[in-house]
């Protein structure tokens, strides 16, 4: 199992806040760095200094980190036109040295894209089928050959398909709990697979299961595809710093519990070894108070040598 740490910059976060806990998350051994992709702050808060660009922030941290992946979780399809998102993630994955991996989904949150004057189209899965086949297609294209594309939302002539990205494969994440949609597209185009929170937690095993038969159906091994969670993080080693931590991100350590991983370092064990049990490889510790660094190192020091 590996770990990562994720989290939310809308919510209010400078560059400099992004890069203290990258190289944190270095330095105590964490397998990645990946951010949430929004321009605006959700719930309270006035989300000072303003939102910071996903693929932007990360092409900084490609040279100012030396080890961890780096990745979004996920970016949306309203954003950018896919030539230009293959572009930008395949520069980043060169200026991290072959660190980049992307997470793609159909985005959800309306009320930026009206703050921002991005289209929010009510069907949006076209644009997320037709993105991962013309993302995957324009770095598998041979140098020295052309891409062309025409579908029902994007067509591309001809195009060079430049740059390369260093990996020979950009790890693609799709995740969500769509009953059909989601499992093709995830046994079709992605590395892994993010079952959601896990906070859903009733529904994950029928979540997993579809995802493995829709592999089945297209002679893909299932156990080629990486299953991952992530979840809200408050833990400490007492149940006062638990709360403490909860606490600050304006939360409730007994609401947390039961949606996230909350509590003492038994109880973030062995809500972990749950997710385990049903073949999750993965987990992403969704880190919503950048300021307490001290939170990474518990993690690191207590939580996961246990799980490992």
């Amino acid at each position: 199992m590996d770990f990562r740490i994720f989290t939310e910059p809308q919510q209010g976060a400078s560059y400099d806040d992004l890069l203290a806990v990258a190289r944190a998350t270095e330095q105590l051994g964490f397998d990645a760095f990946f951010r949430s992709d929004h321009y605006l702050v959700m719930g309270d808060g006035d989300g000072m200094p303003g939102p910071t660009d996903a693929w932007t922030s990360l092409a900084g941290l490609a040279r100012d980190t030396s080890r961890i992946k780096l990745g979004t979780l996920v970016s949306s399809v309203t954003y950018r036109h896919p030539g230009i998102l293959a572009i930008q993630v395949a520069q980043v994955d060169q200026m991290s040295g072959g660190r980049a991996e992307l997470g793609l989904g159909t985005g959800w949150y309306q009320r930026e894209h009206e703050a921002y004057g991005i289209p929010f189209p009510a069907k949006r899965f076209g644009l997320l089928e037709e993105q991962l086949e013309i993302v995957t297609g324009l770095w598998s294209t041979p140098v020295g050959e052309t891409y062309s594309f025409a579908g029902e939302h994007y067509q591309l002539a001809n195009s060079p398909a430049l740059p390369k990205p260093t990996q020979s494969t950009v790890p693609i994440i799709v995740g969500g709990g769509g009953p059909r949609k989601t499992p093709a597209l995830a046994a079709r185009f992605a590395t892994e697979y993010n079952a959601g929170f896990v906070g859903d937690a009733p529904e994950i095993p029928a979540r997993l299961e579809r995802v493995r038969e829709a592999c089945a159906a297209i002679d893909r091994d299932p156990s080629d595809l990486i299953l991952s969670i992530a979840g809200t993080t408050a833990a400490g080693a007492t149940e006062p710093e638990a709360a403490r931590r909860a606490g600050a991100i304006g939360q409730d350590l007994a609401s947390l519990r039961s949606g996230g991983f909350a509590g003492t370092t038994d109880e973030v064990v062995d809500r972990i070894g749950e997710m385990a049990d049903l073949g999750i490889s993965r987990v992403y510790f969704q880190i919503m108070d950048l300021s307490d660094l001290d939170h990474l190192d518990f993690l690191a020091r207590e939580v996961v040598p246990r799980l490992q």
